[in-house]
């Protein structure tokens, strides 16, 4: 059997991958390392718990004495451990450094000690900067250009990673998604967050005048991505993972209340994010060209995930009324004056 050790396991794409793994491999072991901060929740895999092919390990992949003793015991290594919100970033970046940084430096000088058979860093489509309405998309030869601390913080690991292909013949393979959206995503984010809102009759927050243009892939696409990337990728490269489902703040926000059957007077622009990024877009042909296709088109996409917050109100609501929950949501989103709220 092999043994794949899986960091950030505890979060909401690497949880969804553990959840893939041992299902699509019966043969194989994995091991969950994620340090559980605030969006880390075990109770997202409650349902692997038992399995004999699954241990979870609670530590900091910047911790160097713990990876090393977990690095000898694995083959590959997928890496989602990241502090992964950019307003949290712009508010403190510390964390993102320390983790998508050093933390990426750690697991990687370890893999090399230890001889792993790949070593799969998951990163973001942030790297690459942002895009005017006019301009091509990315693909994977166009220069990173991260315009926000987080952004700033996946482009160092990423050009760690590669670093280590290059100068250690280290068998890397890198991936950069789109926005994910799909079951056990932390409620800050902005599609859980427009859906838990909606479903509470309080306002959906679109930053600015609602047209910075994200890209929509559902989990469980990246997830199939990231397992045909781990075992089929070529060494050295990076793999753009995009589903082509385009919308902006306004249009993703409508999407939300009509699904869930609210009035778009909850519409309410706020303040603007720093630096904001308005439009990201990846060229996937060379995913595709390893067999890859998104199930998920925009309508099931959002369809989907609807339906499974409202399925799960007792995963959600208990993050959403914690106290460090409302704090973070009162100081990101202070009440705008009320000739911003949108018009019904």
């Amino acid at each position: 059997m092999k043994t794949v050790l899986i960091t950030g396991g505890a979060g909401f794409i690497g949880g969804n991958f553990v959840r893939h793994v041992l299902r699509a491999h019966p043969d194989y072991r994995v091991i969950n390392l994620d340090k559980l901060t605030y969006a880390g929740n075990l109770a997202s895999l409650a349902d692997v718990a038992d399995d004999p092919r699954y241990e979870f390990v609670r530590g900091d992949i910047a911790n160097a004495e713990l990876v090393d003793l977990l690095l000898a015991r694995v083959d590959m290594v997928v890496n989602f451990a990241a502090e992964s919100h950019v307003d949290r970033s712009i508010m403190d970046a510390d964390a993102f450094m320390r983790t998508n940084a050093h933390g990426v430096y750690t697991l990687l000088n370890a893999a090399h000690r230890h001889g792993v058979e790949r070593f799969l860093q998951v990163s973001t489509d942030e790297v690459y900067g942002s895009l005017a309405p006019e301009e091509a998309p990315w693909t994977e030869a166009s220069p990173l250009a991260p315009r926000n601390p987080y952004a700033v913080s996946k482009a160092a690991g990423d050009m760690m990673a590669q670093a280590f292909a290059i100068t250690h013949g280290l068998p890397v393979v890198i991936t950069r998604a789109a926005n994910n959206v799909g079951p056990f995503q932390y409620p800050e984010k902005r599609v859980p967050l427009y859906i838990t809102n909606a479903m509470e009759d309080r306002s959906l927050p679109v930053y600015g005048n609602g047209r910075a243009v994200r890209d929509h892939l559902h989990v469980e696409d990246h997830c199939r991505a990231v397992d045909l990337v781990l075992h089929e990728g070529q060494s050295g490269q990076a793999y753009n993972v995009g589903a082509g489902n385009d919308a902006d703040g306004v249009a993703l926000a409508e999407r939300i209340l009509a699904a869930v059957g609210k009035p778009t007077s909850l519409i309410e622009f706020v303040a603007d994010r720093p630096g904001h990024d308005m439009r990201y877009d990846l060229d996937s042909s060379r995913m595709q060209a390893l067999g890859w296709r998104p199930r998920f088109d925009m309508d099931a996409c959002i369809e989907a995930t609807v339906a499974w917050y409202v399925n799960h109100q007792d995963w959600w609501r208990p993050i959403k009324d914690s106290s460090d929950f409302r704090a973070y949501y009162a100081r990101q989103y202070p009440a705008p004056p009320p000739a911003l709220r949108r018009a019904s």
